[in-house]
């Protein structure tokens, strides 16, 4: 069969005008997830760029697309472990909300009154920057707070943030926390440049800014235009100032591009007069802010103060009321949840709230349906709780016609027609189909997802694939595609590498901790900070399996609820088959020995650590202690048991002495990891 082609002339025109259009295409399916054409119009690329090097064997070049798979599969960013956590904020939605968080921190501080930094809150990506004698070395995304992605060459294309810094007080070893975002101007025209291109347009310049940041191709994120805004010192392996305020100076010095909106506040009444300039003075702005931040200017009350859970207590953020709008409520449809929850939403008349154009918003459940009066057809006043999920208000009753109809809950499963059920003293129905496809979805897409197992590359469309094929019902099956690897080739757009990838990134991950393993099972009400408590406690999947309802109710934090959702989930019989499946496959359970060094005198002891190790990364030893049924601190307390002190160790060895807290050399720590087996 002829190419259509005289000679090579013409023949490497169209050649290269194939490669560079199928690697267009390719970039638009693999990279950003928006495909122009359709599964057979690309085939058809791919034929006529095949007979042409077929019948002009010296076209042939190492980069064609005929030469590879389609379209290198990107590779996944590496896991950055954060050396302290980046914490997330507790919300005041009001000056008495903002006066109690106030109180509350000068009575557990033990001060009368204390001085203030306000911030704008960005709406951006939080991320961490890393610099070792004046040289950035390492840029992550904040993540879950504990664990982000290493993003370093995509950071280092935004101008702004500096790649050496300047002047002579550089510390040798640092971190600096800032607000990566898209400026409003320069999201307007990426959108335009999308449209005029037919592809998918960004909802937000948030979601744009985190978009950017994750592109495997550094180049596209420099073509983005974004900016940051360093908003606080993170770590620092040397002397630093004291003050926050001091600190914003210090690293302005050195070249970081910090906010010129900051204002230093003495009383709760100046950080009033800030809220009132810029609750409306922010669409002047040229970036997104959906509040401020308020923080306490002295480092020292930072550490008396601490954190609750994964929020600060020396900060807080004071946002703006959210943004709304009335539109026409069009119909309510329902979802199905991982754990079989029917889950019923508004389809609106599309209008625009807060710069985004709402289609679908949240109706919670059928409660607040009913106690709401909120009927199809009705107009209605539609928020962003928060600025970013929309949210049905209630209906505006005065523009009623009479042709409104009463929301009628389904009686069976949408998903799969199953029997639908209420359970009592609850607001959701439930599908309680073991068979339902929705659910099985909705658990794998879960089961992979970066918080828990982190199975890069099974996004939503090759999981719908996956059981479209039959080759997984359920998150076991996941670890048994290797023996199926003939049948996952022959999904459309599979080739060798990417299945390679895909199989190689379900390997690595059996070896994940336990309690991101916990979490990934879906269980009803445990999330990532539930599971951490679980996995602390218990040590191993068989041992919590094995735990009485009385045993998991006893473990702080975990109330009875969740005790009973936990009980439940390991006596349910397909929970069972898919838990053998992952130990057949070597799925990390645990470890025996660990759980029975529980009982050892680490097991309910708080330790924190304080200045850097040399045996060891702090994330290393703090999870030596977890396994050994201790607690691992970031903050000193008069709770805190011991204090490990590294070289160069900050504040905390003073606050500990302060507190007349033991201290452990890193040399004594090793010796009590080994009087207890842990080779070190």
């Amino acid at each position: 069969m002829g190419c259509g082609y005289d000679n090579v002339f013409q023949a490497r025109l169209a050649a290269e005008e194939l490669r560079s259009e199928i690697n267009r295409h390719d970039y638009l399916y693999y990279v950003l997830n928006q495909p122009e054409i359709s599964d057979a119009e690309y085939d058809e690329l791919m034929r006529r760029l095949r007979a042409i090097e077929e019948h002009y064997p010296e076209l042939v070049t190492p980069e064609s697309p005929t030469q590879r798979v389609p379209g290198q599969p990107v590779e996944a960013f590496g896991v950055v472990e954060h050396r302290v956590p980046l914490l997330s904020l507790a919300n005041a939605f009001n000056f008495e909300e903002l006066r109690a968080w106030y109180r509350r921190a000068c009575n557990l501080g033990e001060v009368e009154g204390f001085d203030m930094v306000v911030e704008h809150k960005i709406d951006g990506l939080s991320v961490a920057l890393v610099y070792e004698n004046g040289r950035l070395v390492q840029g992550a995304t904040r993540g879950d707070g504990l664990r982000g992605e290493n993003v370093t060459e995509n950071l280092k294309t935004i101008r702004s943030i500096p790649l050496f810094l300047r002047g002579n007080d550089v510390p040798e070893r640092f971190e600096v926390r800032g607000e990566v975002y898209m400026p409003k101007d320069a999201f307007e025209k990426l959108n335009e440049e999308l449209a005029a291109r037919g592809q998918k347009l960004f909802m937000n310049p948030r979601n744009a800014a985190a978009g950017s940041v994750r592109q495997k191709d550094p180049r596209v994120t420099a073509s983005r235009k974004l900016d940051i805004f360093v908003y606080q010192l993170g770590w620092c392996d040397g002397p630093h100032p004291r003050k926050h305020w001091e600190i914003l100076e210090w690293l302005r010095e050195m070249g970081f591009r910090t906010n010129p909106h900051n204002v230093f506040c003495r009383t709760l009444e100046e950080v009033q007069q800030q809220w009132d300039r810029w609750v409306e003075g922010r669409y002047q702005l040229p970036y997104e802010i959906d509040g401020l931040v308020v923080k306490a200017n002295d480092l020292d009350l930072w550490d008396r103060l601490g954190a609750v859970g994964r929020e600060p207590r020396w900060a807080i953020a004071y946002k703006f009321p959210p943004v709304e709008a009335t539109t026409r409520l069009l119909d309510i449809r329902h979802n199905v949840g991982r754990t079989g929850t029917i889950n019923p939403y508004a389809v609106l008349e599309p209008v625009r709230v807060g710069g985004v154009i709402v289609k679908q918003a949240t109706l919670h459940n059928e409660d607040i349906i009913r106690s709401r009066d909120i009927r199809i057809g009705d107009w209605v006043v539609v928020h962003r709780a928060g600025e970013v999920i929309p949210q049905v208000v209630g209906p505006v009753v005065s523009r009623r016609t009479g042709q409104e109809r009463p929301y009628e809950p389904p009686t069976t499963c949408p998903a799969c027609g199953g029997e639908v059920v209420r359970p009592a003293g609850e607001a959701m129905r439930y599908c309680v189909n073991p068979s339902c496809p929705a659910q099985a979805f909705r658990w794998l897409t879960h089961f992979v997802q970066r918080a828990a197992m982190d199975i890069d590359g099974l996004g939503e469309k090759w999981i719908e694939a996956l059981m479209r094929e039959g080759l997984v019902e359920d998150p076991g099956d996941l670890y048994y595609l290797r023996e199926k690897r003939d049948r996952l080739l022959a999904l459309e757009r599979m080739g060798p590498t990417l299945a390679d990838k895909i199989l190689r990134n379900i390997e690595e991950s059996k070896q994940r901790p336990l309690d991101r393993l916990l979490f990934a099972l879906g269980i009803r009400h445990v999330g990532s900070e539930v599971a951490q408590l679980l996995a602390s406690e218990f040590g191993s999947i068989d041992r919590l399996a094995q735990a009485s309802l009385e045993e998991i109710s006893r473990i702080p934090g975990v109330g009875p609820k969740i005790a009973e959702s936990v009980y439940q989930w390991f006596r349910n019989e397909r929970n069972q088959k898919v838990l053998a499946k992952l130990r057949r496959a070597g799925v990390n359970m645990g470890e025996a020995g660990v759980t029975e060094a529980r009982e050892g005198p680490l097991k309910g002891k708080t330790i924190v650590f304080t200045g850097s190790l040399a045996s060891m990364t702090r994330g290393q030893a703090q999870e030596l202690v977890r396994r050994l049924g201790g607690m691992a601190k970031d903050t000193v307390t008069r709770n805190t048991d011991f204090v490990v002190v590294g070289q160069d160790p900050g504040s905390k060895l003073a606050q500990a002495q302060r507190y007349g807290i033991r201290t452990l050399s890193e040399e004594e720590f090793l010796d009590l990891l080994r009087s207890h087996g842990v080779e070190v």
